[in-house]
């Protein structure tokens, strides 16, 4: 981190904290979905437990590492910033969809806006990195994008088995008169 350091340390640690507000988001909307998992009577839902609660874990390794690295430059991990807040002002619109029901297939929904967004925030660490030739944060900065890549690849894939699983249910037949 120490070549992006360089360039602009107060936007590097704004850049972090962007992502750090993400994770922390992150790893709510997961424990929030992991808890409506957990009560689930359907088998095949109960045995997204074990994904669910190895990406959360992921997420929230994030959200250390980030407060890690904002710390070794100098930051404040719990100050907000210009991007922190816009992120937070982000991401409650997904809390927002994730609490106003308890549908499943929306909470995946809503995870998809997450882990789109979550995947552009880490491709662009990844990008700025490259840009000024910090490789070794780009190395850090790509694992977890990898990371967030697969997640992406499951809430697509379960949300998409949800969906058709909805639409193969035929509509409620009309009450008899």
């Amino acid at each position: 981190m120490d070549k992006l350091a360089k360039k602009n340390v107060g936007k590097v640690i704004d850049l972090l904290s962007e992502r750090l507000a993400f994770e922390r988001a992150a790893v709510k909307l997961y424990d929030t979905l992991h808890a409506r998992l957990r009560v689930a009577t359907d088998p095949a839902l109960r045995a997204l437990l074990e994904q669910i609660e190895h990406d959360r874990d992921e997420e929230k390794e994030h959200e250390e590492w980030l407060e890690e690295q904002i710390r070794a430059l100098g930051g404040d991990a719990h100050a907000p910033t210009e991007r922190s807040v816009l992120v937070r002002a982000e991401s409650e619109g997904v809390e927002r969809v994730m609490r106003r029901d308890d549908s499943i297939p929306h909470d995946f929904h809503a995870l998809l806006t997450a882990e789109l967004a979550d995947n552009a925030g880490w491709d662009l660490l990844v990008q700025i990195a490259d840009e000024f030739g910090d490789s070794a944060a780009k190395k850090e900065f790509k694992k977890r994008l990898r990371e967030e890549e697969r997640h992406l690849l499951f809430v697509r894939k379960t949300l998409l088995e949800l969906t058709k699983q909805e639409v193969s249910v035929g509509p409620p037949s009309p009450p008899e008169a």
